[in-house]
């Protein structure tokens, strides 16, 4: 049964192999590693535990002990049976997958770095285009100049042919993704949770949209909690999926910073938009520049001009359609309200006779077909 390599599919893990790699995930002792060697040995989830317990010794790695517990695994309790099930039924219903390290699907740059999850679990697709990707991160509480900066070098990223990685984070990361979007290109966005615990809330329809042109991604399993320690280790993931990475606006204790350590370490190419002096939330970025860990960039040549092997999209990028039709009766009534000149959410949901959250919620969407712009404040007007 032994094999040389590591062989897996196109298309994930099946619901039952889901079941047994994380029924394996849970027995005490059994890490990334021995994960590895007795699926190299045994070449499914399912023949692991059908295994006996003398071909378990066999493996690399694997004592009597372990073994048994593996061998034992029909024995855990109906809790944890019950919980994994939900998971996997979760998870397919969502129309996501669990893609192993050995998996066709799994980027292979991500592969090469120190620690890459064993396991990604996507919605939507990763092509072979989004190998040539930057990531865009930043503070979560932007400027008006960071956001648009955000916003703008997605645009011109994703006209050059580049997919955009970023956290979907409120701020920085969220404008990184509504450029790309905007733009008509490809953006992945990481998370710190479960799909099913897409953060923050207010990005569900911004998370929906990137599945349709791009992928939301994590290591971590359903019905995981955005809980703070997951952000910074989930930071080495949107480094390590990316060609360089750009930052916008951080403070010095910023995770933006962290996600730049990542990126040295992973030998990632790093950049910043240099912040306004007189703003401490772009402190960050602009010490890194001075200690010359990051290059200074104006314009989205001063990223390009490092990667001469990626070919330029021919003649203009294509925009994405400004669409005025096919709205629902909630966006057509607020497109009514609005000008080209600023008004505020406050009296979009008095004109309009709508909550602010359910204006939100469509001006979002709105957004996204690039019909109404955002300006600081919670002003709006027709794009």
């Amino acid at each position: 049964m032994n094999t040389e390599v590591l062989t897996g599919n196109k298309e994930g893990l099946s619901e039952e192999s889901y079941f047994f790699f994380r029924l394996l995930s849970e027995i005490e002792g059994i890490g990334v590693v021995k994960i590895k060697n007795l699926y190299k040995y045994f070449t499914s989830f399912p023949a692991i535990f059908s295994a006996s317990l003398k071909e378990l010794t066999l493996v690399e790695g694997i004592s009597p002990e372990l073994a048994s517990r593996i061998h034992g695994a029909d024995k855990i309790s109906q809790d944890l049976k019950k919980r994994i099930t939900k998971e996997s039924n979760t998870l397919f219903e969502l129309g996501g997958r669990c893609v192993m390290i050995w998996d066709e699907e799994y980027p292979a740059r991500l592969k090469k770095i120190y620690d890459p999850p064993i396991a990604l679990y996507i919605l939507g697709n990763i092509i072979k285009e989004d190998e040539n990707s930057i990531g865009v991160v930043g503070t979560r509480q932007p400027s008006p100049y960071g956001k648009q900066s955000a916003e703008f070098f997605s645009k011109e990223l994703v006209k050059s042919g580049w997919t955009v990685v970023s956290g979907l984070a409120r701020g920085i990361d969220t404008a990184a993704h509504i450029g790309a979007l905007k733009a008509g290109g490809r953006t992945i966005a990481v998370l710190g949770s479960g799909l099913d615990k897409v953060y923050p809330a207010e990005n569900k329809k911004l998370a929906d949209a990137i599945v349709k042109n791009g992928a939301v991604i994590t290591e971590y399993p359903i019905g995981t909690k955005p809980d703070a320690g997951n952000f910074p280790k989930r930071n080495r993931i949107i480094s390590g999926l990316s060609r360089g990475v750009l930052i916008v606006e951080t403070k010095v204790s910023g995770g933006a910073l962290i996600t730049a350590r990542y990126a040295i370490d992973q030998n990632r190419e790093v950049y910043a938009v240099p912040g306004s002096v007189f703003y401490a939330g772009a402190e960050g970025g602009n010490l890194i520049i001075k200690k010359s860990e990051a290059k200074l960039v104006s314009k989205v040549s001063d990223i390009l001009e490092d990667f001469g092997d990626v070919p330029m999209m021919q003649g203009k990028a294509k925009e994405a359609p400004k669409v005025h039709h096919n709205l629902n009766l909630f966006e057509q009534k607020i497109v009514k309200c609005l000008s080209e000149q600023a008004i505020s959410i406050d009296n979009i949901a008095h004109m309009t006779s709508f909550s602010v959250s359910d204006c939100l919620v469509n001006l979002l969407q709105l957004e996204f077909k690039g019909i109404v712009k955002q300006l600081p404040g919670k002003m709006f007007i027709l794009e």
